[in-house]
């Protein structure tokens, strides 16, 4: 929904339709959402799927004991939802059903209005935001607030006692203060992970996944922000070094004099790190980056290109022959499809394409190959032509920074850095230049 409404029509329409076309293409016909919000978009996008809400199956269920005779409580209606009227008159039969006594804000139903959380309006102006809160304070005349948005919860519960409905069924009274059981970040996301670790361990789906489609971003902006980041943070880092002295410590021949001293050993245990890191989904990019500064740019760029090459070739063998079922099971999106189709069309072609123009993460690429039809020879020489211009570009940048760290500016260091400018660049050049022609990419 974020996407949605902040304009990225094509980001909206890439996630949501993957999803959709997912539970209708296991036969799902019916979906039942506790989120305000995501009722709204399955209501409005979901074609072919008919939603409800869980407040109008918990209604609809077996009444729950009362256990607060009399006491009264207000109700928020999310602005969401503020024309559904099933939904709301669910949530008032499951508070009545609880023992409540509900007294109507002058504001509610389809005349509801905002918590202040709407539209990310208290990160942009919270004075603004805060009058809105007010303006709900006011009309609950002190009483409880119920409400059935994890959002509307969070933002009314610190100036108005506030639960949320589901605390409602789990015996919450205005006795407790009102405290809501809705957790605020970053507990929230530990929450989500009990929650789908409980599910997985309790409950028994006849389909499930892991969710691995990340729509039609523009990949060449997203690398070279990333990179962009990375120089800042590497600034950071620089004025932290110089600040405290520490540049002593980061002689780069005696720390190379000290990596030779164990003879063969170092670089055969740099490898093998490089070789396991993607079939443990570890990212390349800081084990590259170590390779530079303890190999310096020529050998670094031999034993990284020798480690990254056995551990994408590693992964495209233990997907092919040994977990062939389980990666099956996890990329099954439209997306991972259209890779084996290009693979058929166009062989090495797609690997190299894909290889030097990021449009899948890196690790779960090299298993998806494992599933096409390419020749295990073609994919090992193409991954490793592929992938030597990014590792050329990266190691000769990272192979100056202890250099950069003392306050020295090398012109290893400028040459590193315009060839990883370039290197990040080339997807976006790759996509204007498709634009401009008219055509799609390959995958």
């Amino acid at each position: 929904k974020p996407s949605h409404d902040l304009g990225r029509q094509e980001h909206f329409a890439a996630m949501f339709g993957e999803m959709r076309d997912y539970l209708t293409g296991h036969g799902v016909k019916n979906v039942i959402v506790a989120c305000p919000n995501c009722y709204k978009v399955f209501a409005r996008y979901g074609d072919g799927l008919t939603t409800k809400s869980i407040y109008e199956v918990i209604a609809d269920g077996p009444a729950n004991s009362a256990s607060n005779t009399g006491a009264q409580v207000t109700i928020h209606d999310p602005c969401a939802i503020r024309f559904e009227k099933a939904v709301q008159g669910s949530v008032r039969e499951i508070t009545r059903n609880k023992g409540f006594n509900i007294v109507e804000m002058d504001h509610s139903a389809e005349k509801t209005l905002c918590c202040g959380e709407g539209g990310t309006v208290g990160a942009i102006a919270p004075e603004f935001s805060r009058r809105w809160t007010k303006l709900r304070e006011i009309e609950a005349e002190g009483r409880l607030v119920v409400t059935y948005c994890a959002g509307c919860a969070g933002m009314l519960g610190r100036s108005v006692p506030t639960v949320h409905i589901l605390d409602i069924l789990w015996d919450t009274n205005p006795e407790d203060g009102g405290r809501s059981k809705v957790a605020r970040p970053p507990f929230t996301y530990l929450k989500r992970l009990q929650l789908k670790r409980w599910l997985r361990k309790n409950v028994e789906a006849e389909h499930s996944r892991e969710r691995t489609f990340a729509g039609k971003d523009l990949p060449g902006k997203s690398a070279f922000m990333k990179f962009l980041i990375f120089l800042a943070f590497l600034a950071a880092v620089i004025v932290a070094v110089r600040a405290t002295g520490a540049s002593r410590y980061l002689e780069q021949e005696a720390l190379r004099t000290m990596i030779a001293g164990y003879g063969a050993l170092a670089p055969i245990i740099y490898m093998l790190i490089y070789a396991i890191a993607p079939s443990l989904f570890l990212p390349g990019l800081p084990i590259t980056i170590v390779g530079g500064i303890l190999f310096g740019p020529f050998w670094g760029i031999v034993y990284t290109i020798i480690g990254s090459t056995v551990g994408a070739c590693a992964a495209f063998l233990v997907s092919r022959y040994l977990a062939r079922e389980w990666v099956e099971q996890r990329l099954r999106s439209p997306r991972w499809r259209r890779l084996d189709q290009a693979v058929e069309r166009h062989g090495w072609r797609v690997v190299a394409f894909t290889r030097l123009i990021p449009l899948f993460p890196f690790n779960l690429l090299n298993y998806a190959f494992g599933l096409t039809k390419i020749h295990f020879g073609h994919y090992a020489i193409t991954t490793f032509l592929a992938m030597l211009p990014a590792c050329i570009a990266f190691i000769v940048f990272s192979s100056s920074l202890l250099d950069l760290l003392r306050g020295k500016v090398s012109l290893t260091f400028i040459i590193g850095v315009a060839l990883v400018v370039i290197v990040s660049m080339i997807p976006l050049f790759y996509r204007r230049y498709k634009t401009k022609k008219g055509e799609d990419s390959p995958v």
